[in-house]
């Protein structure tokens, strides 16, 4: 069946709505009808080469819809469901078995070799190949092919464009506090980095209660809106030393970074207290960055992990962020503007520039 997609032809062109063929879903495969898409940080680093994947290619990774087919294999949606496409995983390996899906040991390979795993196109144009299965789906388009198992059913009455980004720049933040700092009501901890996985951070941050929530970015605009959802202290770095305010707040239990920044990495493992101080690294950096810090601040009882999709079980763990939406608990819409699918370029540098926190496709 033909679909419209954007593609992006070459590392920072502009993508392009084009007109595709989708194939029929495999066995454990699902066709759905993608309503809404988040742009996310990972899409662009595709973009910047920070990412390396085949192109041309149909990106997006944080797709919600409708699904209209089921593969023979597939149990647990059916058509006419609402679902949310997240990360793929292979559900075989160590990591899988383990109830750790997000340390798949495939998951580099599913999520970024523009192909099924048997090395089948999904989508394809007329006249050359179009690479797709971008984190088991490829969103950015009016239709996509996602795994069973990167398929999760949410309420027909929460919004798909407030679901979209459940897939997983809300998952990886809220999920980092929710499911791995689980900060309590004494503790503080700061959030580096006020995009969409920052500010998700902020809103698990309040709905652990944590006593001091220091919001650290450098646009005035997102510093408003981390206020609003809960930050107790914001700081502009343009106009603040964040080391200073986070001192005189008597120091961090635990630090979120989300903006891949150097310094800010720094800043997030300098603030920390010692024994028992916890940093959890989120932010995309370049390749090849570094980041340097005293080796004592390890030495004596600081932590720095990385963290992937918020060690969360999306079957799990997305209905759950999705019930705290329709709750009012986790505003995710406050976060959201929405963009037609040939507004793509434009909701792309509005991401860039840090007018628009978290941009939504939306296909119709």
């Amino acid at each position: 069946m033909q679909i419209r997609a954007a593609v992006l032809e070459k590392p920072h062109g502009q993508f392009k709505i084009e007109t595709l063929e989708i194939d029929q879903p495999q066995p454990s495969e699902v066709l759905v009808r993608i309503v809404a898409a988040g742009i996310c940080h990972t899409d662009l680093s595709v973009v910047e080469e920070h990412l390396p994947a085949p192109m041309p290619i149909v990106l997006g990774h944080e797709g919600a819809g409708i699904v209209e087919r089921v593969g023979s294999a597939v149990t647990h949606v059916a058509p006419g469901d609402h679902v949310v496409l997240t990360f793929p995983y292979c559900g075989r390996c160590s990591k899988c078995k383990a109830g750790r899906p997000y340390f798949c040991e495939q998951i580099i390979n599913l999520s970024l070799a523009g192909t099924r795993a048997d090395g089948s196109h999904t989508i394809r144009a007329p006249n050359r190949s179009v690479c797709g299965c971008f984190f088991g789906q490829s969103s950015f388009a009016t239709h996509a092919i996602a795994y069973a198992n990167n398929t999760v059913k949410v309420p027909k009455e929460a919004p798909l464009e407030a679901m979209a980004p459940l897939g997983c720049g809300i998952q990886t933040g809220a999920g980092t506090v929710l499911n791995v700092l689980k900060p309590t009501a004494q503790s503080a901890i700061a959030v580096f980095g006020c995009g969409a996985v920052g500010l998700a951070a902020v809103m698990a941050a309040k709905l652990c209660g944590a006593r001091v929530i220091v919001a650290v970015d450098r646009v005035d605009s997102r510093l408003d809106v981390a206020r609003a959802l809960g930050a107790t202290h914001i700081v502009n770095t343009e106009r603040q030393d964040a080391l200073e305010v986070i001192n005189a707040a008597g120091g961090l239990d635990f630090s979120v970074e989300a903006s891949g920044n150097s310094k800010l990495c720094e800043i997030a493992v300098a603030g920390l207290k010692p024994f028992g101080g916890v940093c959890a690294m989120l932010g995309v950096p370049k390749p090849g960055s570094t980041l340097t810090f005293d080796h004592s601040h390890l030495v004596t009882g600081r932590s720095v992990v990385g963290i992937t999709q918020g060690d969360a079980k999306p079957q799990e763990f997305i209905p759950q962020l999705a019930q705290l939406f329709l709750d009012g608990k986790l505003p995710v819409d406050k976060l959201v503007r929405t963009y037609r699918l040939d507004e793509i370029n434009q909701a792309v540098a509005d991401s860039v520039s840090g007018r628009t926190i978290k941009p939504v496709l939306q296909m119709a």
